[in-house]
């Protein structure tokens, strides 16, 4: 009796089941795609502390959003240094990226829109007094956009090296300011104290600044490439104010008005939040235009 399946020819079987259309099945000796990941890191970091099944959520919402900041960092960083270098091509497509991650984190927050009260409540409590307030990477994003606070360093003290980032951070010029620095070497007249090095504090509205974007604005044959700079500027900031609003929006749904486990108003404190405006000249123009 033949015990061989038909058609298939003895030792097909094995051979079929040591490939799979050509791809590469043994990485004893080579790098695979969880080594190139880190994944064994990335995947054993989410430590939930309640028994309530809905906390993984709650972790990994915030890790990805944190890895997702980190990459914002890295662009923004890049762009920074494309503006001072007078190289705005690059710059705008990492700006156009950025803003396309904060629609992502928009996004996000449908996710964690799907955790109810109760489902919050039963893990608040092993949450400590830990908050998003707290994210180190958030707090330099906004930095580097320029909504800066010496203040809010306090918080990171507990981390020299964060500390240390977000003190330098507070006194590099930021995005913003690399741009009205550009306006300024493209001829435009800009206040001196405007451009006055080691600025600690928020943007506030200048107005030789929001002429010199109107004028802008206004000959765009002619400063085509600050215009689309401009343009760029002002598709991240809104987006930036959707993924601010959405975020808003999460906590209400969840946890109402309570405070934040950080100690802030909760939601109050981030309604407040959605009046800052990175980029002030730009906005305010569009009313002359």
């Amino acid at each position: 009796m033949n015990d061989k399946p038909s058609g298939c020819p003895m030792g097909a079987g094995a051979k079929a089941g040591a490939e799979w259309h050509g791809a590469q099945l043994d990485f004893k000796e080579s790098m695979s795609y969880g080594d190139y990941l880190g994944l064994d890191r990335i995947l054993s970091a989410q430590h939930p502390l309640s028994p309530n099944h809905n906390e993984m959520l709650f972790i990994i919402q915030h890790q990805t959003s944190e890895l997702w900041i980190k990459l914002m960092l890295h662009e923004l960083q890049a762009v920074r240094q494309n503006i001072r270098g007078n190289n705005l091509p690059p710059a705008f497509k990492m700006l156009a990226r950025v803003a396309r991650i904060m629609d992502q984190l928009v996004h996000a927050w449908d996710v964690l829109a799907t955790m109810t009260p109760p489902e919050y409540t039963a893990i608040r409590p092993y949450l400590g007094a830990s908050s998003g307030f707290q994210s180190f990477q958030y707090r330099q994003l906004e930095f580097i956009l320029g909504n800066k606070n010496p203040n809010l360093l306090k918080v990171h003290e507990k981390s020299p090296e964060s500390h240390a980032i977000l003190e330098r951070e507070l006194h590099a010029p930021s995005v913003y300011d690399e741009a009205v620095m550009l306006l300024a070497r493209s001829g435009f007249p800009v206040a001196p104290q405007r451009l006055a090095p080691g600025r600690t504090g928020p943007t506030v509205l200048d107005d030789s600044v929001k002429a010199a974007w109107l004028g802008v604005y206004q000959d765009t044959e002619h400063h085509w490439a600050l215009y689309e700079l401009a343009e760029k500027l002002v598709d991240l900031e809104t987006a930036f104010r959707f993924w601010r609003f959405r975020h808003v929006s999460t906590v209400e749904r969840i946890i109402g008005f309570k405070t934040g486990t950080g100690g802030t108003e909760g939601a109050s404190y981030l309604r407040k939040m959605l009046d800052v405006v990175l980029f002030p000249e730009l906005f305010a123009l569009r009313t002359e235009l």
